[in-house]
């Protein structure tokens, strides 16, 4: 019994590193990428505004497992080959690309938020001390805006942690995947339910340490109350 559970808890603690992996990738890619697309939605070129909305259109109002499939599937089906590669690392660089596009668009739209969100007239006085656009955007919008927007990306790395278990639709091996094996046939053992809860364990306690990790960032940036 003991060398059971052994050989599951390896299991899941493999699979949790891949979870681990894709979850620090995606956050890496996607607060910048986030940041970027922010400033096109808001570009007064229109063509720019409304070709940037409109990829975060698709990409929002479209789920992230057709997403995945489409990503990983479709270039091979119509290239002839998988741009991805063979493998764990193939179905890895897929997967991050398709969590870090996702994210991103989100992430964007909170983004706008909090820049607008910051009143114009703080701005305005930037321009009258004689700041530059670069000054102003970095030392009083940027600020104010991280500020504005812990909350609600606070929200959004949370729902990460759990979205990182839509990646075994294109077979990636993080903790889930390893959990259901056990299902099936892995080890050479088949028909056991328990991994699987034993994997909502892992999320329970990985969600945990983020959320005190935000909610310490969140009492920092309290500096404007």
């Amino acid at each position: 019994m003991l060398s059971l559970f052994l050989i599951v808890v390896n299991a899941l603690n493999e699979g949790f590193l891949q979870t681990l992996k894709l979850f620090a990738v995606t956050l890496l890619g996607a607060l910048p990428l986030g940041l970027i697309i922010s400033f096109g939605s808001m570009s007064r070129f229109i063509p720019l505004r409304l070709l940037t909305r409109g990829v975060i259109w698709v990409i929002r109002g479209t789920p992230l497992m057709l997403q995945l499939i489409i990503l990983y599937y479709v270039p091979g089906k119509v290239m002839g080959y998988s741009p991805w590669g063979t493998g764990e690392p193939g179905r890895f660089l897929a997967a991050s690309i398709a969590f870090i596009i996702n994210y991103a668009c989100y992430f964007s739209e909170i983004y706008r938020g909090g820049i607008q969100g910051v009143p114009k007239g703080q701005q305005e006085a930037g321009m009258v001390l004689g700041m530059t656009g670069r000054q102003i955007f970095f030392k009083v919008t940027l600020l104010q805006m991280v500020k504005r927007i812990v909350p609600p990306m606070s929200n959004e790395i949370i729902t990460l942690v759990k979205d990182t278990s839509l990646a075994r639709i294109i077979s990636f091996q993080e903790v889930i995947w390893a959990g259901q094996a056990f299902m099936k046939t892995s080890h050479g053992i088949s028909g056991l339910l328990w991994p699987l809860f034993f994997a909502g364990v892992y999320y329970l306690i990985f969600n945990g340490v983020v959320t005190l990790l935000l909610g310490k960032l969140e009492k920092k940036l309290d500096y404007f109350k």
